[in-house]
């Protein structure tokens, strides 16, 4: 999400972010250890990086197919006009599968990522989504296999040069 402001990423502040995606457990201290820097020096700049949402949280990195829903699919929706996104949205919402959901450009009006336990499971899962009324259309298509997983470090990389 954009917060209206461009924020600048140092030096620093890349091998900050970088030390703690490797390592999320780590403590203050021994990031201010392992950077050469003062603990108080790391602690504001996390502060600050938390501030201006450029650190969004520090939760586990969950992997669904670890926890038995091998199956990922991406379903594009198209809604009625009438009913507006924020209804759709709260309806998807409550199904925990539905992992993340963007509104888009083009013939479609959202985007999903949604898990299933298996390819029945799933159709399970799309049912429940097509039965909110705002939603007209969905198409959905299932992941093969994961090529590149979501990475950030690269970007944080790119943004310092």
């Amino acid at each position: 999400m954009n917060t209206g402001q461009d924020v600048q990423l140092d030096g620093l502040d890349a091998l900050l972010i970088e030390l703690l995606a490797e390592e999320p457990r780590i403590g203050v201290l021994e990031c201010s250890r392992r950077l050469g820097v003062a603990r108080g020096t790391v602690q504001a700049r996390l502060d600050k990086l938390v501030d201006r949402k450029v650190i969004g949280g520090f939760g586990p990195d969950v992997s669904p197919a670890a926890i038995g829903f091998s199956v990922t699919s991406f379903v594009t929706l198209e809604i009625s006009q009438r009913h507006g996104h924020d209804p759709v949205t709260s309806h998807l919402a409550a199904i925990p599968e539905v992992l993340e959901a963007h509104t888009i450009t083009g013939s479609s009006d959202l985007l999903c990522r949604i898990v299933a336990r298996s390819n029945a499971d799933l159709q399970r899962v799309i049912d429940q989504i097509v039965a909110y009324e705002g939603i007209r259309r969905a198409s959905t298509i299932i992941a093969l296999a994961e090529q590149i997983p979501y990475r950030v470090i690269p970007l944080v990389r790119s943004a310092v040069r």
